[in-house]
């Protein structure tokens, strides 16, 4: 399929495809947007006579275009700004279905689809190609896309295009493969605007693409490539400057996977910050053994990096072992310990129930593996937690794994739409029952999200003044109370999530899906 050459200007509208309605991520979404699109658009808003832009259906505010139940009114847009090519954005595996929807309902208009994300890595791809999507991109698509776009105008052979997959007389057509990009100071600085609707609120910015820890239940692999420090502080400032930005989150899978560029992005950071005058709010991913490292520790703060996102996974050494974890359980509490001196607002993700390989004799019921996650998560005082269940995500590892040892549940009983951890997909270790292992994570995190909060968030505020002045040391009598009721905020507002997304669990009736779905694998696998 090619473009109509006719025309003087041409529209590329990438969309991020809307979280299914029992998610639990809305509410975060709704302050941030994925930097995947948002690079990639900005690459082809170059290209000459090229008007692009973004629907990030997960934050439309409340003036974007909605559809009736979830999502924008594409109708709408492409009646009052119609596009020549639709990208889709399919960087998480439980937003497929939807961006399936939309890729046919472009398709049946005549429009070019073109997709793109983690999602499609192997038997996925003939799969998109089948579901209304034109030509799939493979890997990073800064480069591809612009290629492609001058490919569809007939400026460049569509076979000399690096990384797409497409149809052709009915046989898939697999192009050379693109090497990852590792000169970043080649691609131009992300451009927001480009997000229409979108209250942004969080901006993310990256500087490695990359990582080296080799998760088995992790999609990101491959040596870390990294940017710059001035590349990385360019782009914060230019949203300071331009949009007023005060908040960020740095994408990368581990922040200070290279320490040295990392210690002087950081002092960079809090010199620009001194020289404007403006104090930012920084978020990073980082490795829990980095508590070991005083110098980078005092350097993040310095840089204004207050909150910090890590990779616990679990208590029990066992777990750790099978998802290829460097870490010892024996070490976490302290190493936790030092993060909290320092004054870091902490969170900690979990992974509950990995299952155990094949021919190791570890087993622990269901219960008792409750009871060490609660006991480990008190002890840590961490402010905020996350407890899912293991995903076999399309292109890691353990899908690999439990595919070969006829496990995961059949995508005609539980579908893509309930891959994002909150929904068990496989078949459970011994000792435990599927229902068992479905209702343990929250089980785990009602002890953390209550409805008790809402109190305690008003009588934060009632002892503010006595909080604050009983202490010798103002600032840190400020800092004190901040975290307490920050903390009381977030628990109450986890609460209210949680009892919405159960109430929709109820209502989709995953439970009855699940026994299916175990019913029909041991009659494929009798025995």
């Amino acid at each position: 399929m090619m473009l109509n050459l006719s025309k003087k200007r041409y529209r590329l509208r990438i969309v991020d495809p809307a979280y299914p309605a029992f998610n639990i991520y809305s509410y975060s979404a709704r302050r941030t947007t994925a930097l995947g699109p948002v690079c990639v658009a900005t690459s082809a808003s170059k290209i000459e006579n090229w008007d692009v832009e973004i629907i990030d259906e997960n934050n439309l505010r409340w003036y974007g275009p909605k559809a009736d139940l979830r999502g924008a009114n594409h109708e709408f847009l492409q009646g009052t700004r119609p596009a020549d090519i639709v990208g889709l954005y399919g960087g998480l595996t439980s937003t497929i279905p939807r961006l399936y929807k939309i890729a046919r309902f472009y398709k049946e208009k005549g429009i070019i689809t073109i997709a793109g994300g983690q999602h499609f890595a192997g038997e996925n791809i003939e799969e998109g190609l089948s579901s209304g999507i034109d030509y799939i991109v493979i890997g990073e698509g800064e480069e591809t896309i612009r290629e492609l776009i001058l490919a569809l105008m007939g400026k460049k052979d569509l076979l000399d295009v690096k990384g797409i997959a497409y149809k052709e007389n009915g046989k898939t057509i697999y192009t050379e493969k693109r090497d990852p990009i590792t000169d970043f100071d080649k691609l131009p600085l992300p451009d927001f605007s480009l997000v229409r609707y979108a209250n942004i609120q969080v901006y993310p910015v990256e500087r490695i693409r990359g990582c080296g820890m080799d998760c088995e239940f992790c999609t990101v692999k491959g040596k870390p490539r990294p940017a710059s420090a001035e590349k990385l502080i360019e782009r914060i400032s230019f949203l300071l400057e331009t949009k007023d930005a005060r908040k960020f989150f740095i994408v990368d899978d581990l922040f200070c996977q290279d320490r040295g560029e990392t210690i002087r992005f950081c002092k960079m950071l809090r010199d620009y910050q001194k020289n404007v005058g403006r104090r930012l709010d920084l978020g990073v991913q980082i490795r829990l053994d980095k508590a070991n490292d005083t110098e980078l520790l005092r350097a993040m703060r310095s840089a204004g990096i207050n909150f910090i996102a890590m990779g616990l996974e679990s208590p029990v050494g066992e777990e750790l072992e099978a998802m290829n974890k460097r870490l010892k359980p024996s070490d976490m509490l302290e190493q936790i310990k030092v993060f909290r001196k320092f004054g870091f607002l902490m969170h900690g993700m979990f992974i509950f129930g990995y299952p155990m390989r094949e021919g190791i004799g570890f087993r622990m019921p269901v219960n008792e593996r409750i009871k060490h996650f609660k006991e480990f998560i008190k002890k840590s005082r961490l402010d905020t937690i996350q407890v899912l269940l293991p995903i076999p995500l399309p292109g890691t590892e353990l899908r690999t794994r439990l595919l070969r040892e006829k496990r995961v549940y059949a995508r005609q009983d539980l579908g893509w739409e309930y891959y994002d951890g909150n929904f068990l997909l496989f078949e459970p270790d011994e000792l435990i029952t599927p229902e068992e292992l479905q209702r343990a994570p929250m089980k785990i995190m009602g002890k953390i999200y209550q409805f008790k909060y809402m109190f305690k968030v008003s009588l934060n505020v009632f002892y503010f003044p006595s909080l604050i002045f009983s202490l010798h040391n103002i600032k840190a009598g400020w800092k004190r109370w901040y975290r307490l009721w920050r903390q009381a905020v977030i628990r109450f507002a986890g609460w209210i999530t949680m009892q919405k997304w159960q109430s929709a669990f109820k209502k989709n009736g995953f439970l009855k899906k699940l026994r299916k779905a175990e019913d029909n694998l041991k009659k494929l696998n009798p025995g």
